[in-house]
């Protein structure tokens, strides 16, 4: 099939991707996609497998050069962008990967999300309480964006002052996640790579000499990964040890700065856009707002999952083929990119009934958002932490929220959402 309909870089495409999906999953399970040379995946069943595949890898580096692998290494100009980048264990595979995610995952794991309840629900009344005294105002900049960056600062132990730096630094550096993100972009997140590791650079030493009470930073510079130790799994947890029989040693300076930027990223970009994406779909599904509104507590649970899959941040997810494999009647390559399409997955008729209906009473609803495999999403319990906060004091401080804008959709699509959301009271 010509794969006609994915048309990434047209605003339109953006707006509303999905009648393109369907067209992809009515013309097979892959389709090769000229313009980036990648492999694209539309079907839920086969990204569920694929995320799952060990043959395919975030990386290719633990195993090949470039030149081994058939790829150009990136511009040398780009070279702070993917030191900080690929130091993080997003894009790492075991043995490291298991090493680093083993260190960091008593961070996030339920109990210790548990503690930051209080926290984070606090910040979310104030921030809602704020919004609703001004009668409205765009709900991205004023209410979902400041609560994740605070939640993950406090997390890392990152000074009150400091914390208006970080998002700047992380949508630039985002920005490099598009399929081409272009000069423009990479000037940007190579110069908020440089800006952001020189930051923390400073911040280690100076918890180096004196170390923080609860804070993660100062945990990693103690930190220790144990020989046979287990890390806790989570939702993943039949992959959450992924073996690989490391010998127990200290993270880098490097991994600390690339680990506290990668859960910067990835701990608000999507649930920011989540929030956002999520209360257009309500604002534009007004039976199913009403419905919310009337029984928030028995409905916030499943309500969640569904926003999250309706309309996920993350639309699209890569992995490059470490061997050749046979996948669907076709042979990939040793060297190849697959482009597992999650918004696609999560709209797919064969895994989920009326997959275009927003249905937030939906109890059957395996989408995957937060992935799945060893890469399953560390931070996905703070994520519906914060999102139950959010939705929770919107819908009861503010119940006859509307828009009062046409929204429109940010350039990006890979990590998709809102330039902003105008809405009062």
């Amino acid at each position: 099939m010509d794969p006609t309909p994915f048309r990434p870089a047209e605003r339109d495409f953006i707006a509303n991707p999905y009648p393109a999906y369907a067209e992809l999953r009515a013309g097979g399970r892959i389709h090769h996609y000229p313009p980036t040379g990648q492999w694209l995946i539309p079907h839920h069943a086969d990204v569920r497998t694929l995320l799952r595949d060990r043959r395919l890898g975030r990386t290719y580096q633990h195993r090949f050069t470039h030149a081994e692998f058939g790829r150009t290494p990136p511009p040398p100009a780009h070279e702070p962008f993917h030191t900080l980048n690929d130091g993080g264990m997003l894009d790492l595979e075991p043995p490291d990967h298991t090493r680093i995610r083993r260190l960091v995952s008593q961070a996030f794991n339920p109990r210790t999300v548990e503690r930051l309840a209080p926290t984070v629900r606090r910040l979310a009344a104030r921030l809602v309480d704020d919004f609703r005294a001004a009668g409205g105002g765009d709900l991205v900049a004023e209410v979902a964006e400041p609560l994740p960056v605070a939640v993950i600062a406090e997390i890392l132990g990152i000074p009150d002052a400091d914390r208006h730096l970080l998002r700047p630094w992380s949508a630039a550096i985002c920005g490099m996640y598009e399929l081409d993100p272009g000069e423009e972009a990479a000037a940007r997140a190579v110069r908020a790579s440089v800006e952001f590791t020189e930051y923390l650079r400073e911040l280690i030493a100076e918890r180096r000499k004196k170390p923080g009470r609860d804070d993660l930073i100062s945990a990693l510079i103690a930190a220790h990964d144990e020989e046979g130790e287990e890390g806790e799994e989570g939702e993943e947890g039949e992959e959450g040890d992924e073996g690989g029989g490391t010998s127990p040693r200290r993270l880098t300076e490097q991994e600390m700065i690339s680990t506290c930027v990668l859960l910067l990223n990835a701990g608000h970009e999507a649930t920011v856009n989540t929030t956002a994406n999520g209360w257009y779909a309500l604002l534009r599904n007004p039976a199913q707002l009403a419905a919310l509104r009337a029984a928030p507590e028995a409905l916030l649970p499943t309500a969640i999952e569904e926003l999250m899959r309706y309309d996920t941040p993350l639309q699209l997810f890569e992995r490059w083929v470490l061997e050749d494999i046979e996948f669907a009647g076709q042979t990939l390559p040793r060297g190849s990119e697959v482009a597992l399409l999650f918004g696609s997955a999560n709209r797919d008729p064969a895994r989920f009934a009326d997959p275009d209906a927003l249905d937030l009473t939906r109890a059957d609803n395996p989408h995957i958002s937060f992935g799945a495999g060893i890469h399953y999403c560390l931070g996905a319990p703070l994520a519906r932490l914060e999102l139950h906060a959010f939705f929770g004091e919107l819908l009861g401080k503010m119940p006859g929220l509307r828009l009062a804008a046409e929204p429109e959709w940010g350039p990006g699509f890979v990590i998709r959402g809102l330039k902003e959301l105008r809405v009062e009271c």
